[in-house]
């Protein structure tokens, strides 16, 4: 009885072993409890025992554990030893677990192949030999044991390879983003115009390191400057080099540095570099160097320098807009006093000598007067479609009386060269003062070329918008312009020709023309082989017009008409105002004067049937010349209408009513009673209409 309980005790489970490395487990299939009891005692140091009553219960144990080796009883009721390993063996976790029968009668060979075909392994005969089942189970449980070990050595090792795999793959991931880092940056750093280096603290200041960017800069690969030692102190501009040599110097005691200077590269240019840096102080005994960057700012400078010039022609052109206005009412003034002294006067041969000499003197201040406002791109132009191949025979005509035998005047334009947008006369004078230039630059005689040839920029330049433009080429072959002089030639008052040889307004005011213009000039130069100077002019989306003969309008009319009309004269210049009103009345008109706006505005509204013709000055003080027009053509909308303007700004100028005309001062008397008549020819057609 106790040794039933003890086996119903261990029917469930395990034999109760000390605490220890997990053991193999050993399933004993026996529906005799005595035999279970028997297989435990026997089997107890060499696994872990579980032990089943039936086929059933070793099914389900089979279900939740794995088993180093199966004891299996042949006869039992219900499921037999057979049946039981069949099923054994057709489940997947369980049919290679070895199966050793355990039988009592059956020894015959039949019954033992019926065995090994259901997969048993081994036989046990009852009553079996302790020792015998001892070591026949105990081959299992090694080889189940070892079996697991290598499972577990092998569960390691893929553990580690997968830990190997995944620092493996870390580190490339690291890698690949440390290099895609190190390319994002060499772009970033190759996108801008600098450089990192590291050079020696003591002359010649040998270079022993420079990131790749210095070749994008300079042309020299890295290798070029840290094979040399003196390399980068030799390609320093002479004028530059002592100025950087005491700027290193000083970066002993200072412990940093700055200097700008001028860098010869590759292709021969000088580029414009500023050299910051500090001193590294050697440590574990290495020497000290200088560590530092190298900018390149030639555009930053370049730009800087065409600020700084446009702030300087903007200041000399608000200058000259003020003198322009009041020397232009003095100069008037003159002119028309000559002329009102040479009618009434009877004048001697000397005596007209001399006044001649003041009227030609009175024209060179109104032309100087006009450079001026080209220069500083303030002159009034008239813009209109021009066809340069027409130019040729009047260019030929006007340059080759003054530039002599020995000088060749080639002009290359033909039909193929787009219509250009500009104003024809003042090209006219740029390409005169362009071919000068170049007769000027070749004593010893030599050719001057004129070409053209169509050029469209998609994108802007810095002096150029993007467009259609003809570039006009005026090209000598005498002596050139040295570089250090090159950018100083547009500048107003500027020149090397010797005293009273020239104004220094040439260039500076083509430059000035071909801005206002909506172009530009370049230069380009080389001492002793010639000067090529390039007008860039906007193409005209219209085509020329047919040029008709002009029709001498004022004198028409001033013929035709018996009456003369009466004109209302507004000037705040005293002297200019008396001498305009005295040469009007000499030509038959009745003048009424007006000393400015204000007074101008009374007697218009006093009277304004008394005066045919409105001639005012454009500007003056508190009311212009074009208020009072326009308070004028409140009391009478087709009232013809004259300004006459020393100088005004193109856009005050524009916002004049477009049917009166404009004259600038100083003016020819005829030219004034031209431009009288002009205006009520413009205004006729209107009134016609009214009536």
């Amino acid at each position: 009885m106790q040794k039933l309980q003890r086996s119903r005790a261990r029917k469930p489970g395990v034999v109760q072993l000390p605490e220890g490395p997990a053991r193999a487990r050993i399933l004993a299939v026996d529906d005799d409890e005595r035999n279970l009891l028997a297989i435990s005692e026997v089997l107890a140091t060499t696994g872990d025992v579980i032990c089943a009553q039936s086929g059933e219960e070793a099914l389900r144990f089979l279900l939740r554990e794995d088993f180093a080796v199966i004891l299996l009883d042949v006869l039992m009721p219900g499921l037999d030893g057979y049946e039981t390993a069949a099923l054994i063996r057709q489940r997947e976790q369980s049919k290679h677990t070895p199966i050793i029968f355990l039988t009592a009668i059956n020894k015959e060979d039949a019954h033992m192949l019926r065995g090994y075909d259901a997969g048993a392994v081994d036989y046990v005969f009852k009553p079996f030999d302790p020792t015998m089942l001892r070591s026949k189970v105990a081959v299992f449980v090694e080889l189940h044991e070892k079996t697991i070990e290598i499972q577990r050595k092998a569960g390691i090792e893929q553990g580690l390879l997968a830990q190997a795999l995944q620092a493996q793959k870390e580190k490339l991931q690291a890698e690949r983003a440390l290099r895609s880092a190190e390319e994002r940056q060499d772009a970033i750093l190759s996108s801008l115009p600098v450089c990192f280096h590291a050079r020696t603290a003591e002359p010649p200041f040998a270079t022993r390191f420079v990131t790749k960017g210095v070749e994008r800069l300079t042309g020299f690969s890295p290798a070029d400057l840290t094979s040399d030692p003196g390399f980068g102190l030799k390609r320093v501009h002479p004028d530059d080099l002592a100025r950087l040599e005491q700027a290193l110097l000083a970066a002993k005691t200072a412990g940093s540095y700055t200097c700008e200077f001028r860098w010869k590269c590759a292709n021969g240019e000088y580029r414009i570099f500023l050299d910051q840096g500090v001193m590294s102080n050697g440590a574990d005994g290495r020497e000290s160097e200088i560590l530092g960057t190298l900018l390149d700012v030639t555009d930053q400078r370049g730009l800087e320098d065409q600020l700084l010039q446009s702030q300087r022609l903007d200041a000399i052109g608000k200058l000259t807009g003020g003198l322009a206005h009041d020397f232009n009412n003095l100069l008037a003034a003159i002119l028309s006093g000559l002329g009102l002294l040479e009618r009434r006067a009877t004048l001697d041969g000397q005596a007209r000598q001399v006044l001649d000499l003041m009227r030609r003197s009175a024209k060179q201040g109104a032309d100087l007067v006009t450079r001026m406002l080209a220069f500083s791109r303030r002159q009034t132009l008239k813009p209109e479609a021009v066809r340069l191949a027409v130019l040729g025979d009047s260019m030929n005509g006007l340059v080759a009386p003054v530039l002599g035998a020995l000088i060749r005047f080639d002009w290359q334009i033909d039909e193929t060269v787009w219509p250009v947008h500009v104003d024809a006369g003042q090209l006219e004078l740029a390409l005169m003062n362009l071919v000068f230039n170049a007769r000027d630059a070749m004593p010893s005689g030599g050719t001057i070329t004129v070409q053209a040839h169509n050029r469209s920029l998609r994108t802007s330049s810095a002096d150029v918008p993007a467009g259609d433009y003809v570039v006009v080429t005026v090209k000598d072959t005498g002596s050139g312009i040295a570089p250090d002089i090159l950018a100083k030639v547009i500048e107003p008052f500027f020149t090397t020709k010797p005293v009273g040889k020239g104004t220094g307004l040439g260039l500076s005011t083509v430059y000035g023309f071909m801005r206002q213009s909506g172009g530009a000039l370049r230069i380009e130069s080389v001492v002793d082989r010639g000067t090529s100077m390039q007008l860039w002019l906007p193409r005209s989306v219209a085509e020329p017009g047919n040029p008709t003969a002009e029709t001498d309008v004022g004198y028409m009319r001033l013929n035709a008409d018996a009456r003369r009309p009466s004109i209302i004269l507004i000037d705040d210049s005293n002297a200019l105002r008396q001498l305009t009103a005295e040469s009007l009345r000499q030509h038959g008109f009745d003048v009424t004067c007006a000393a400015g706006g204000p007074e101008a505005l009374a007697l218009i509204e006093r009277a304004p049937n008394d005066f045919d013709v409105i001639v005012t000055d454009f500007a003056m003080p508190l009311v212009s010349g074009v208020d009072v027009i326009r308070f004028a053509r409140t009391l009478r909308s087709d009232w013809p209408a004259v300004i006459i303007t020393g100088y005004a700004d193109a856009s005050q100028i524009a916002d004049r009513p477009a049917d009166v005309p404009l004259l600038g001062k100083p003016f020819h008397d005829k030219d004034l009673l031209e431009t009288i008549f002009l205006a009520i020819a413009n205004v006729e057609p209107k009134a016609i209409k009214t009536a």
